[in-house]
């Protein structure tokens, strides 16, 4: 079982980024995966999820993220996918907060999460949250700084991300002429604002 891969990022995708540790590459899932950038070097949390056909890899930039992406696993009805989508938004207080609150609505605007599934996270993980380590619950940031691509291009890479996370091209097509018009200089700054606005409708 893998704890974390320190190397460099050798390739950010919608869906997951390469980690080259002494020229293995590892491909590793991710939440967020743009909140890496190509030649960085970084330590990555990794969770390996092992299947009858399947070995995976899932990345997170810190342990509290893993402990919480762990606890959803567990989670009747939660899978990879839908937990990847619910840390995205990068608010670990907020995803917390919810849980503690028993904000069903809150926790039903993630892909793949019906009210049953949001009722079944607040049951489980309401009591069980001090194990994750709230005490550090933002999340280290890392600027892109891929200057290859356009405005546009950063916009697409975001809406593919999306995508990946299982919002559906409906979702996404609602929120993109607010995208259009925002200011980011990064994927991940228009991926987060993405993820804001699916929260809100």
């Amino acid at each position: 079982m893998y704890e974390y891969l320190t190397g460099m990022i050798a390739a950010v995708t919608p869906s997951y980024i390469v980690v080259d540790v002494d020229g293995v590459g590892y491909l590793v899932y991710a939440a967020n995966p743009f909140r890496f950038s190509n030649g960085q070097q970084a330590k990555v949390f990794v969770y390996q999820a092992v299947r009858d056909n399947d070995i995976s890899l899932y990345g997170f930039t810190t342990q509290t993220e893993k402990n919480l992406f762990v606890k959803l696993l567990n989670v009747s009805g939660i899978g990879p996918k839908s937990a990847l989508a619910i840390l995205a938004t990068n608010d670990l207080q907020g995803l917390v907060k919810a849980i503690q609150n028993n904000s069903i609505t809150y926790l039903t605007k993630f892909p793949g999460v019906g009210k049953k599934t949001a009722q079944q996270i607040v049951l489980d993980l309401k009591d069980k949250l001090a194990q994750v380590g709230t005490d550090n619950l933002l999340v280290t940031e890392t600027i892109s700084n891929n200057t290859n691509s356009t405005e546009n291009g950063l916009l697409e890479e975001a809406l593919a991300a999306l995508s990946a996370l299982g919002y559906t091209r409906n979702e996404i097509k609602k929120i993109k002429p607010q995208l259009e018009k925002a200011t980011a200089n990064t994927t991940d700054e228009y991926l987060r604002l993405g993820l804001k606005l699916l929260m809100k409708n």
